[in-house]
């Protein structure tokens, strides 16, 4: 989405980044983890097809992606809470985290992956979900409640992960394996008008001021 191509985010773990040309050789290699394709059911794909991806990703209007950077330890957030892009060129390639409206649907469905297995259990993928959320309920605009995720099962540190901030197993696709949560549900029975109700008191769960201090503007290849 091009909303996005100019900006990037910065908490006290991780930043988010426009998901760029440069991002994509590293990215690619990630994907060819037998691991990160199941998790992230996805399909191998070669480097030209990565590189076409990443422009769709940039220019869809029903697309959004950030790719997630850890934060150096010698750029502490109590020192220095917005980095320049400069600092940002420092950190580490990490993860992404996204979001896509399905053809025909009001919902938008979230999906996040740390590839590099040592920046898992720090914290990180909480923060950075937390702040993509927070971006895109006040960019976009998009109501909380439009925001799903589906889940393999035996995922269980990724369903523990969207638990903790709010989402609710709205069912369980057994031939699927599959867990479809849905941000705010607690229970009782589906029905796609449910998402449409809205409550004045949702975007409070994801106060603008969560971004105050955060947004920088990224430098370099316009076109990137």
């Amino acid at each position: 989405m091009r909303l996005n191509k100019h900006t990037y985010i910065c908490g006290d773990t991780c930043v988010l980044v426009p998901y760029r040309k440069e991002h994509v050789p590293t990215y690619h290699e990630w994907m060819k983890s037998p691991e990160l394709l199941e998790l992230t059911a996805s399909e191998p794909l070669s480097l030209e097809e990565e590189y076409e991806m990443q422009q769709k990703w940039q220019t869809d209007e029903d697309k959004l992606t950030f790719i997630i950077l850890a934060r150096p330890d010698d750029l502490p957030a109590d020192s220095n809470l917005l980095l320049t892009w400069k600092e940002v060129q420092r950190c580490k390639m990490v993860g992404d985290v996204n979001l896509f409206k399905p053809e025909g649907g009001d919902d938008a469905e979230c999906e996040i992956m740390i590839a590099e297995p040592g920046f898992r259990r720090k914290g990180i993928a909480m923060e950075a979900l937390g702040l993509f959320i927070t971006y895109a309920v006040h960019h976009l605009p998009l109501s909380p409640r439009h925001f799903i995720a589906r889940i393999g099962t035996a995922n269980q540190a990724s369903i523990s992960l969207f638990e903790r901030l709010g989402f609710g197993k709205v069912k369980v696709v057994e031939v699927w394996s599959e867990a479809e949560m849905r941000w705010g549900w607690t229970g009782g029975e589906y029905d796609d008008a449910w998402a449409d109700i809205h409550h004045p008191d949702e975007a409070d769960a994801w106060p603008k001021s969560r971004l105050e201090g955060r947004l920088g503007h990224a430098d370099g290849d316009a076109d990137g």
